[in-house]
């Protein structure tokens, strides 16, 4: 009974996205959705790693002894709200999941070398990587390891090209996230001064590259029609963002990536791919429901007990201006290289800045920052394991190769803040 059940956590993670979707347009109740995530999870359990399960559940037993200790004292729980915070990111997480269904085929010609082709596989991965997210790590790194390994130049430009997308791209769950917990972010605000972020992260990457003159660089072998895919989608999405300014962003992101993964599938037939998808695929999605919705109730917590006490952590005699943004970005990169999930650091700064009132666009703009800068560069995150688990890097030299990078973007980003949006 219990493989029956997992075996259908696809189906149940696909209903989630299709009753959300239809209960925003008003058909149906938006409790159904939230249910179906929570059972969603309980059919993935078993596909979450213990590391990730265990910190899943202190973020949830903690949010709920917040909740309840809070309601206790009197403070008003709309518990339906608290279990349902994120579920529009989980219903957009799997809605892009499907954009991998558009994966490049991959070519077997000859790599190319040299710094145009560093610039190349840079460029191809933060585009193809902004829309069909992490398989472009797979099918890039698949294509180039020798002997079952990257060369740190290698390394380094698919981990950075990749996270670089976080800064602009609003197919990148980075976006979701800073949406949600940043109420009120203009994210078409973020989109230049991102672009500029990610544009400077991959020009410095280029000259990391260049410097390290053995071996010579070998790139991916990308075929300029990849591209058109993942720019005609942020073109449509910038384009139906402003014919639809009331329709929330995620639900056009969420409406658009299916569509688009259904037009665009590379495999024939497309049924057949599809329900494949599904039953083999979608189900590796239990890390980020246990932790999406962990960090929700976590959220709620705290914020229960801000409204309580909120003389424990009072920040009122400071502004979130770019000093404190410069400051609490740093202490969430570090956070974020020390294994913290972005995530949960949202989660909990989050609660803490909004009562000073900041401007969200700023707010938001930091935690694409954090996301993007600290996955990219730490060994403890998602694309650290990947490079150490199946391209054998060593989580030393992750370290070595990429401090500098860290130290240069968080400063890159405060001054930009300051710039353009602070």
């Amino acid at each position: 009974m219990r493989f029956a059940f997992t075996h259908y956590a696809g189906w149940l993670a696909t209903f989630t996205l299709l009753t959300y979707l239809l209960s925003v347009a008003g058909l149906i109740p938006a409790q159904i959705a939230t249910v179906l995530a929570w059972i969603t999870l309980g059919a993935m359990v078993t596909s979450v790693k213990k590391s990730a399960l265990r910190q899943s559940g202190i973020l949830f037993g903690l949010g709920v002894c917040g909740l309840f200790f809070g309601y206790l004292q009197g403070a008003e729980v709309n518990w339906q709200s608290v279990f349902a915070a994120n579920v529009p990111l989980l219903t957009m997480f799997v809605a892009i999941s499907f954009l991998s269904l558009t994966n490049p085929v991959s070519s077997e010609e000859a790599l190319p070398t040299g710094n145009k082709a560093a610039a190349t596989t840079a460029m191809g991965t933060t585009l193809l990587g902004a829309v069909i997210n992490m398989s472009v790590l797979f099918v890039f790194g698949d294509r180039l390891k020798r002997h079952g390994t990257l060369t740190d130049a290698q390394q380094i430009v698919l981990a950075r090209s990749f996270t670089a997308a976080a800064w602009w791209s609003p197919f990148f769950i980075a976006t979701g996230v800073a949406l949600m917990y940043s109420p009120g972010m203009v994210w078409t605000s973020t989109v230049l001064p991102g672009t500029l972020m990610a544009l400077m992260g991959i020009g410095y990457t280029l000259l990391d590259v260049k410097r390290r003159e053995t071996p010579r660089f070998e790139g991916y072998p990308l075929q300029p029609g990849s591209l058109a895919i993942p720019v005609l989608m942020a073109i449509a999405v910038l384009v139906l963002h402003e014919l639809f300014p009331t329709v929330k962003i995620m639900v056009l992101i969420s409406c658009l990536s299916v569509i688009s993964a259904i037009l665009f599938i590379q495999q024939r037939p497309r049924a057949e791919a599809v329900k494949s998808f599904i039953d083999n695929r979608l189900h590796s999605a239990g890390p980020q429901f246990a932790l999406f919705l962990a960090a929700g109730v976590f959220s709620a917590g705290i914020k229960t007990l801000i409204s309580l006490y909120p003389e424990l952590v009072d920040l009122h005699e400071y502004q979130f201006d770019a000093s404190l943004f410069g400051v609490i970005c740093a202490l969430m990169i570090l956070a974020g290289l020390l294994g913290v999930h972005p995530v949960i650091s949202i989660a909990v700064v989050s609660p803490l800045l909004l009562p000073l009132d900041p401007n969200p666009t700023s707010l938001g703009f930091m935690f694409l920052t954090t996301w993007a800068v600290s996955t990219g560069a730490g060994p403890l995150s998602g694309i650290g394991m990947i490079l150490t688990g199946r391209y054998g890097a060593s989580a030393r030299n992750i370290i070595r190769n990429n401090w500098h990078y860290v130290v240069v973007m968080w400063a890159l980003a405060s001054l930009v803040n300051g710039v353009f949006i602070s």
